[in-house]
Formats: structure tokens, C-alpha cells, sequence
């Protein structure tokens, strides 16, 4: 009950907490490809904005004074944090699941560059080897793992903020 409290009493600060969860990640995430040497596959990139995107949607609605700023941005987060949800749920399933020809297509900039934008989404999610791997684990889950994790928690605080602020 201490939990749900906070809810009530102090969504402001849980929104910055989000936000600054998301942005721990971010780093986490560019300090395993700038330091580790990791690279990138486009569904961690897609990932990546959508950590972007609800980092600022969290921000934002925590520099809100007002209920309805906190409320637009709880809606904003589960919808983004959905959406890396369904991403990162897809990637860890073609992890489980690789398919049978390996082959390391191009990165998400050279699709952008090489083909339009409607072609370039189905492409991201069909997937490729490179997305298919596991290069990093931690307690036995891979990044895509983590990062639903992460998504999904973020989506269950935004609806619980959305319900507690309900009845206020």
C-alpha cells in the first residue's frame, strides 16, 4: 500500500523517476556499443526511441504543475512504452526463435536510405541474424529481455498513475 501511495501523493516524482529510468538505460545502452563494442541491430535502435520518446513524454509531465499534464503524459508513456513493449517482445521471440538463414541485413539508416519508409517498417520487424542474437545477458535475460522488462513496468506505472489520479 506504501507503493500506491506515492501514486496519490507524489506523481511528479514518479514521473522523473521513470524519466530517469529511461535515460539510465539509454546510457546503459550506449555505453555497451561505445565502450563494449556492441552494435546495434534496428530493433534495438527502434527501442532506443522509444526510450527517447518516453524519457521527454515523462520529463515533460513531471515539469507539469497541473493534473492534466501529469494524465496526457501517463497516456503518452503507455502508449510509447507499448509499442517498445511489443518491440523488444518481438526481438526476444526471434532470440528464442532464429530463423533458420542467418543473414546480418543492412542497419536501420541504410534502410531508411535504400528503400521508403513503408517498405522499411515490415523489414525492422521480419527481423534479421543480427537481431537474433545475444551478445549480452544479465541474470540470464538478453537486452531484448531487459528491455521489455523495463517497458512493460513503465506501462503498468502509467496505468496505475492513470487510475489513481482517476478517482481524485
Amino acid at each position: 500500500m506504501f507503493l500506491l501511495n506515492w501514486f496519490d501523493r507524489a506523481p511528479r516524482l514518479l514521473l522523473a523517476l521513470a524519466s530517469a529510468t529511461c535515460l539510465g538505460m539509454l546510457a546503459f545502452g550506449l555505453y555497451l556499443q561505445h565502450v563494449v563494442g556492441l552494435e546495434p541491430c534496428p530493433m534495438c535502435i527502434v527501442q532506443r526511441y522509444a526510450l527517447l520518446l518516453v524519457a521527454v513524454w515523462a520529463g515533460l509531465a513531471a515539469l507539469s504543475p497541473r493534473r492534466g499534464g501529469w494524465l496526457v503524459g501517463a497516456v503518452l508513456i503507455l502508449l510509447t512504452s507499448g509499442f517498445g513493449a511489443f518491440v523488444a517482445a518481438r526481438q526476444s521471440w526471434l532470440q528464442w526463435n532464429p530463423p533458420e538463414v542467418l543473414t546480418c541485413g543492412r542497419d536501420l539508416y541504410g534502410m531508411i536510405e535504400a528503400f521508403p519508409l513503408q517498405r522499411v517498417i515490415p523489414m525492422v520487424f521480419k527481423g534479421s541474424g543480427d537481431c537474433s542474437a545475444v551478445d549480452w545477458t544479465f541474470l540470464g535475460g538478453s537486452i531484448a529481455n531487459w528491455s521489455f522488462v523495463v517497458f512493460v513496468g513503465l506501462a503498468l506505472a502509467s496505468v496505475l498513475l492513470l487510475l489513481r489520479q482517476r478517482g481524485r
